[in-house]
């Protein structure tokens, strides 16, 4: 989104001196204090006093007491080329002024609001102009039911922060491994068991990821001033280890179970990070319970949401890319997870013909250990279970039955699809107006990531998260995250295939391509005419921000 010049607050706080002093000052102080005053003069004055205030009152009334009741007229910018871009509804206004305002306070604010500190996406596109039923309804848009952003926390959470934030003799370390959204689910559930055990985070530090060979470090993707600041009301964060923990017992604890609670945590790591002064832990991933108290939930969204928030070099290049796409009108953003590791792992079946699949094969055979779970499973089996992303050829199908016009333009999230071009061939025949972040970008904005494979997913994300729609193949930490994140920003379509129960129908020969089209339609109905997701129990509430995150009432984020 555009950056803005820094705008002081508006909102100018009167002591009660000076505001004596203004009323001091004023023509109806001096009309009251003359000696000579009538009284018939008197009630003109003093008729004249209800009357403004009443007037003053009307006025307050006039405006809204939340933003849920602006609207704003935007003016769509003219594209490059002749085509008519679609519009979008006043339905999105909150949080296209939201968009403006984060704009104009992204790096300069030394108190952020929650309201400013969020990641806010562009505008939605309403479809318009010579599109099908099936198409207008492809690009319609969820209303939310009225749900926004709302993290009240409770009396007992707030009478606890002064004295958490201020801890200064408890310090956690946590190790984060794994790729980008691994390890942001890692360093979320950081802050939160700092705050169960009433310590001070140390900013985590992200391990080498062996796959990719990234050795990128917190700063170089995330704004570690704004996690600081965002966070410093629930958890005290600090840069390093304060030089008195230097030499404190610093062990490893990496062998946790899953599902831990916060009765496990303090009852496992409390007295023992009292004693040493310092607790370092690894292997967190996915351990901490999705069930948390109401609370704990709350500051894992304020985390994911707000205090996460990119460096300022990926934000700002994947904010350009962005609108590169926005300018030209809708867009759907595919996450394929086409890559060769992904391959390997899932232990499924390329599609793109023997000698490619004999590759993933004998890399499978020789590290049997990426291979993930349901060992005894052969490729038809996995396949039929879910378990594979969709190659090119069945997301076209995909796309084809769900009403996606052929004119749709398709951001490729990801890494380098295995097979290069080949691999996106027969989407492309169907869809050619197919983009990557290579394509998109410039040489030279995109050189300094290119040996960051955390930055550069970083910027897929951002661009995924500005879409029109988005569509995860194969689920994975990426996709469920920006489930959550367009949930709670505004309700954006995220279309998640049911492919355990719709790739029989793909094999079936005798079902003409309308009556397919039909059923894949059946099959995705919520999708296509989506409600706010709640959350079920066991699900992770940064996938499905409601209700823990979000209510119709009460104050809100905005």
């Amino acid at each position: 989104m555009a950056r803005g010049r820094t705008i002081k607050n508006p909102f100018i706080s009167l002591t009660p001196r000076s505001l004596c002093q203004l009323i001091s000052v004023s023509p109806l102080t001096s009309l009251f204090s003359s000696k000579k005053t009538s009284p018939s003069h008197f009630i003109f004055i003093l008729s004249f006093v209800v009357s403004f205030t009443f007037l003053g009152i009307s006025i307050l009334r006039f405006f809204p007491s939340s933003q849920d009741s602006i609207h704003c007229s935007i003016v769509s910018p003219s594209p490059p080329s002749s085509q008519s871009l679609p519009t979008f509804s006043s339905s999105h206004s909150q949080i296209i002024l939201a968009a403006l305002l984060a704009g104009i306070n992204s790096y300069n604010e030394n108190e952020p609001r929650l309201g400013s500190s969020a990641m806010v996406p562009l505008p939605v596109h309403v479809g318009s102009g010579n599109l099908s039923e099936e198409e207008r309804e492809f690009w319609q848009q969820p209303h939310g039911n009225g749900y926004r952003p709302c993290l009240e926390f409770s009396i007992g959470y707030r009478k606890k922060s002064a004295r958490i934030s201020g801890e200064k003799n408890r310090f956690l370390v946590v190790v984060a491994a794994g790729g980008l959204n691994q390890q942001r689910n890692q360093i979320i559930d950081a802050v939160v068991i700092a705050r169960i055990l009433e310590a001070s985070l140390v900013v985590p530090i992200l391990q080498v990821n062996l796959i990719w060979e990234d050795e990128s470090e917190f700063s170089d993707l995330y704004d570690v001033e704004h996690f600081k600041r965002t966070l410093r009301a629930d958890v005290r964060v600090v840069s390093s280890l304060p030089s008195t923990h230097l030499m404190a017992k610093q062990t490893i604890a990496n062998q946790i179970p899953y599902n831990l609670s916060p009765l496990w945590i303090r009852a496992r790591f409390f007295k023992r990070l009292s004693q040493d002064g310092v607790l370092v832990l690894g292997g967190l991933d996915s351990k901490l319970s999705k069930n948390l108290p109401p609370d704990l939930q709350k500051l894992r969204c304020k985390v994911a949401f707000h205090a996460l928030r990119f460096s300022r070099p990926i934000l700002q290049l994947g904010n350009q890319l962005a609108r590169r796409m926005w300018i030209e009108g809708p867009y759907i953003a595919l996450h394929l997870r086409l890559e060769k590791d992904v391959w390997v792992r899932t232990g499924c079946l390329t599609g793109l013909g023997p000698e490619y699949d004999k590759i993933i094969t004998e890399i499978r055979k020789s590290q049997p250990q990426y291979l993930t779970g349901r060992v005894n499973m052969n490729h038809t089996q996995r396949r039929l279970s879910g378990l594979c992303p969709l190659n090119a050829l069945e997301m076209a199908r995909f796309l084809k039955s769900l009403g996606a016009p052929r004119s749709a333009r398709l951001y490729i999230a990801g890494g380098e699809p295995f097979g290069g071009t080949r691999a996106l061939q027969q989407l492309a025949a169907e869809f050619p107006h197919l983009v990557r972040k290579e394509m998109l970008a410039h040489e030279e904005e995109l050189s300094p990531f290119l040996n960051s494979s955390s930055a550069l997913s970083a910027i897929d994300y951002i661009v995924s998260f500005n879409s029109d729609i988005f569509i995860p193949s194969h689920g994975g930490n990426m996709g469920r995250a920006l489930l959550g994140h367009r949930a709670y920003m505004g309700h954006r379509k995220c279309i998640r295939p049911n492919k355990r129960t719709m790739l029989p129908f793909f094999e079936d020969p005798s079902i003409s391509e309308e009556e397919f089209r039909k059923i894949i339609r059946a099959l995705h109905n919520k999708s296509l005419k989506p409600e706010p997701s709640k959350k079920e129990r066991a699900k992770d509430v940064i996938a499905f921000p409601l209700p823990e995150c979000m209510c119709r009432h009460g104050t809100g984020v905005y």
